[in-house]
């Protein structure tokens, strides 16, 4: 597996999925969770048939050490490990992709180094950064009960907020996993399945550790120089991040659109891989 070595002279690793002959410029794709593995974003939706993919684990998940020293697990802290992998691939300017808490990580490396991207997609991204968390993933939520799955999975959602035992915890975000799914069928099932073994507790609770009020301000400010063309994906049924929030983070740029997905949950590239793949080609052809 590469690896690089970033700027504490950590050693850490990324995949490279798709041709290398490709004519295609790579895009760099960032996993979400906050600390999951990005083995996750598999090739999203077969992105990698044409182009390659550049996937790094974050620290703490896939095949990157643990962080010796827990703030290096912040998003403006892996904002600054995703340069050192942009300096390592010899990358002038890229474009670059992130999921779910993957995006703040972008918009932290967008707002630092605005000149090194050439495009920027972020895929169903939440808004904790723009400081507004919009009620409407629960409304998404509960516009479902009809389904089979929503009375267990409701149960799980409350539990969770009490769970405190990993393997109890894993259990639970099983249960609960249909919330993030337009539909829940044999892709999507297998697909929730390993999402307990990917989490990583420890990176997980130092994402947003550190990041105080001036901070967030002055990421939000740096957003307004990003010149490059943005692109928001959001589900109609992402009942975890739901559609406002993607709003409020292309509200940030100066050049951004919002292309919400219809019957589509928080995982687009699973949900509906025909829909996903294209509409990102589309935007990463014409910006």
């Amino acid at each position: 597996m590469p690896h690089f070595r970033t700027y504490d002279d950590a050693e850490l690793h990324y995949r490279v999925l798709g041709p290398a002959d490709s004519p295609l410029p790579p895009v760099v794709c960032l996993a979400g969770g906050p600390g999951r593995d990005a083995a996750y974003l598999g090739d999203l939706g077969g992105m990698a048939a044409h182009r390659q993919l550049i996937i790094p684990d974050s620290r703490g998940t896939g095949a990157s050490p643990a962080a010796d020293d827990p703030s290096r697990y912040a998003f403006p802290q892996l904002a600054e490990d995703l340069e050192a992998l942009r300096a390592h691939l010899g990358l002038e300017r890229f474009a670059l992709l992130a999921h779910n808490a993957g995006a703040a990580v972008a918009q932290a490396y967008a707002a630092g180094r605005p000149q090194r991207l050439t495009r920027l997609v972020l895929v169903c991204p939440g808004s904790r950064l723009q400081g507004e968390l919009p009620d409407d993933a629960r409304e998404i939520f509960e516009s479902r009960a009809h389904e089979e799955w929503w009375p267990e999975a409701s149960v799980a959602v409350q539990q969770l907020m009490e769970a405190s035992d990993l393997s109890e915890v894993r259990d639970l975000l099983f249960a609960a996993a249909p919330l993030g799914y337009g539909r829940w069928e044999e892709a999507q099932r297998a697909h929730a399945a390993a999402e307990g073994a990917q989490l990583g507790p420890v990176p997980r609770a130092g994402f947003w550790q550190g990041v105080d009020e001036q901070t967030r301000l002055a990421l939000l400010a740096g957003l307004r120089a990003v010149d490059c063309p943005v692109l928001v994906v959001t589900g109609d049924r992402d009942a975890v991040c739901g559609m406002r929030a993607g709003e409020l983070v292309a509200a940030s740029f100066p050049d951004a659109r919002v292309r919400p997905l219809h019957e589509v949950g928080h995982y687009p590239w699973v949900d509906e891989p025909e829909l996903f793949a294209p509409v990102v080609e589309e935007f990463l052809h014409t910006g």
